[in-house]
């Protein structure tokens, strides 16, 4: 895409434009003339796209992170000042507001026809034979790139810039997910089309998510207790068809570009001759290309090619389902035609289906660290891919409804690359009668609490905080919650491995257990009584961290202190109704089910109850008294925020609303009492307008704070700190 010249100069630009950022405030960039904001904010525009290239195409950077987000900034900064000046093909741009509409159906400039499939060399000589027969040649020239297995999609470009991607959908038309296909940092914004004559241009691309990403991706869900991603183009494909741009953007997705469907008013084959130049020309632009794209001179060659990469897949990052063989010379494609289903101057060799049939003989439930109930299917071992495969995720308890999936069935198990081996349908064809429905326990296997499912969720739950398959992360977050010194990953381990706990109760009972504790290796008298000082201070802390640390799903920081405003003590709490809860502002039936399955725990009561014994007490502290009788003259109403403000962050706001006893909202409703608009709003403002929501600029926001700071001491001390009173 650039030339060594090109790439000098722009290393060059961009050590001068890290000079000249340097330190600038809000005021430089305004003061800046709309000529020189426009002049900068090109020059910006063209090495953060360098930067792009090297580092998310070529996978090599040559500035650091810290470098390129200064660049980055700046140009935010400078758009910010200028709105003038923004392009929809500027890097600020790729990531646009999350929307409720549905995806709007789209007709491809050109179809997007699917492959005829082979399996064997013996297929690809057929297919060889027939081409050579169509087109009289005893010769024929091929090139072959993997199959992608992601989710197709058409990029159309209009004067270098990207105006819509689409989906497959059935080959004719497909969804705008334009706003989800921009997150993508693969596919370039602006992409220098022109200089090769071509006006407007339909790109075939796959967009996947890397092998190493669904790991983590699944890793962290795991770690969330959500449901498990089944493999990387299911997550891939789902993640397109995501309402939240900023969500796909998270995703990691990366998307490799191997055909022109359309372009105008050059026809390809007036000068681009073969499969190969299209691919050259799609590098040139800035695309993530196949990194395998061989010219074969026969087909003896193709194939020699395909079983090599038969080998090498699972080095890949990606998955591949097989290889695509195309005819090399474009000009052969029109003479070739297609068929109704498929085209004859390309085909597919699959690679041998990493599937296989087996008994599913048992059902076994895993308790994971968040508490989420895992089943696993126990099989007949069976060799899938190569590997002996006895066991498989069945994900959760709606996906096995959904199959009809029953102990005793034969099954299809898929095993794809290294993701877990999963189940794909039972063979209802084989089945006896004798087959069992699939039950979710009552009780957790590990510590027998009863199982609880909340609202809208697939995964049943144990609730109890110190069931064993739990404990360790409760601790740990426990300590963190309290600022417990001392009371991380390490001690909770060795806490547990000597048995020293089986509760987080038992923690304030350590000081009977001193000796055993200065027994454990690397823990002298100092270490053992820092940590029993942290743990015995950790009994001051604010009603509302005391319920943060209990770990009640949807019961953070923000909820905590939601509900010590309105219950005195845990004794309130646990015998708030239902009703009364989901009625509380910002809580809600979701909430409001999740705090009553705790509180139905024994298990959860009863270490409650050991941790009051013990003067770790659940109720208001007279500093948490002495706030809630100030006057609260927000009280009951929903306040949202959308734009950047000057004087505060985001977070500081919030807090003053919850000072006045307001309660700070991220989502505008017919509820919202008013919204707070600062610079650059989102699609917040637009929905406040269309609902009628009043509305409040900065300096508007800033008077009602004055007003009622009177009223608040800690509130007018920010605004003294602020610089406002």
């Amino acid at each position: 895409m650039y030339t060594t010249t090109e790439e000098r100069e722009l290393l060059q630009l961009t050590d001068e434009l890290l000079k000249q950022v340097e330190g600038k405030d809000k005021e430089y960039w305004k003061n800046l003339s709309l000529q020189e904001a426009k002049e900068l904010a090109e020059k910006l525009r063209n090495v953060i796209r360098y930067h792009d290239f090297k580092y998310y195409v070529q996978a090599n950077p040559v500035i650091s992170d810290y470098q390129y987000d200064k660049l980055f900034h700046a140009l935010e900064a400078i758009e910010e000042a200028h709105p003038e000046v923004v392009t929809p093909d500027s890097p600020t741009q790729r990531i646009s507001p999350a929307f409720t509409g549905e995806f709007e159906k789209v007709k491809h400039l050109a179809e997007m026809t699917s492959l005829e499939n082979t399996y064997s060399p013996e297929d690809l000589r057929e297919w060889d034979r027939k081409v050579k027969q169509l087109l009289g040649k005893e010769d024929v020239e091929y090139i072959v790139e993997p199959k992608f297995d992601g989710a197709s999609v058409e990029l159309v470009y209009e004067d270098d810039v990207l105006k819509r991607g689409v989906t497959r959908g059935d080959g004719f038309v497909g969804e705008d997910i334009s706003v989800n296909v921009r997150t993508i940092r693969t596919i370039p914004l602006r992409a220098p089309f022109s200089k090769f004559g071509i006006k407007v241009v339909s790109i075939r691309a796959e967009v996947i998510m890397p092998k190493s990403v669904f790991r983590r991706l699944n890793r962290e869900r795991e770690e969330k207790g959500l449901p498990l991603f089944a493999n990387p183009r299911n997550a891939a494909a789902g993640t397109l068809r995501l309402k939240n741009p900023t969500e796909v953007s998270k995703r990691g997705l990366d998307c490799y570009a191997y055909q022109i469907l359309y372009s105008e008013p050059k026809e390809l084959c007036n000068d681009l001759k073969t499969q190969k130049q299209v691919l050259e020309i799609l590098s040139e632009c800035g695309f993530k290309t196949p990194h395998i794209q061989k010219v074969c001179k026969n087909i003896e060659e193709v194939i020699e090619t395909v079983l090599k990469a038969q080998e090498e897949r699972e080095t890949w990052d990606f998955e591949a389902d097989g290889m695509v063989v195309k005819v090399n010379n474009i000009c052969d494609w029109e003479k070739l035609g297609e068929t109704m289903h498929h085209p004859r101057w390309a085909v597919a060799y699959k690679f041998p289906a990493k599937q296989a049939v087996t008994k599913l003989l048992d059902v076994v439930w895993q308790v994971g660290r968040t508490g989420a109930l895992t089943p696993v299917a126990i099989l007949e071992p069976v060799e899938v891919g190569g590997v002996i495969v006895s066991r498989a995720s069945l994900f959760n308890p709606d996906l096995i409804r959904q199959k009809d999936i029953r102990i005793g069935d034969y099954v299809l198990v898929e095993r794809a690359g290294e993701t877990i081996p999963y189940i794909v349908a039972p063979v209802k064809e084989r089945r006896t009668g004798e087959e069992k429905p699939i039950t979710v326990p009552e009780h957790c296997p590990v510590c027998g609490a009863p199982i609880v499912r909340e609202l809208d969720e697939a995964v049943p739950r144990c609730p109890n905080i110190n069931c064993p398959a739990q404990l360790k992360e409760h601790l740990i977050y426990w300590g963190k919650v309290l600022d417990i010194r001392g009371l991380g990953e390490s001690t909770a381990n060795i806490l547990l491995k000597k048995k020293l706990v089986s509760s987080i109760a038992d923690l304030y009972y350590l000081r009977k257990r001193m000796l055993e504790l200065l027994r454990l290796p690397g823990w002298g008298s100092k270490k053992t009584e820092n940590l029993l000082k942290e743990i015995e201070k950790s009994k001051g802390a604010p009603f509302w961290k005391k319920l943060t640390a209990l770990g009640i799903r949807h019961v953070g920081e923000k909820t905590a202190q939601l509900l010590a405003q309105k219950f005195k003590d845990i004794e309130e709490l646990k015998n708030a109704t239902f009703i009364e809860l989901a009625g509380i502002p910002g809580i809600g039936p979701v909430t409001a089910t999740s705090i009553k399955n705790f509180f139905a725990a024994e298990q959860n009561v009863e270490m409650i109850k050991k941790l009051e014994e013990a003067g770790f007490l659940f109720r208001r502290t007279e500093e948490e008294e002495k706030e809630r009788e100030l006057p609260k003259p927000l009280e009951g109403q929903r306040v949202v925020f959308t734009g950047e403000l000057e004087h505060f962050t985001r977070k500081e706001a919030q807090r003053i609303i919850e000072l006045l006893g307001g309660n700070p909202t991220n989502s505008v409703t017919r509820k919202t009492s008013f919204i707070v608009v600062g610079k650059n709003p989102g699609s917040k403002y637009q929905k406040a307008q269309k609902l009628g929501v009043k509305m409040l600029n900065e300096a508007e926001f800033i008077e009602l704070l004055k007003r009622f700071s009177a009223q608040n001491e800690e509130v007018k001390e920010i605004l003294k700190e602020k610089g406002i009173l």
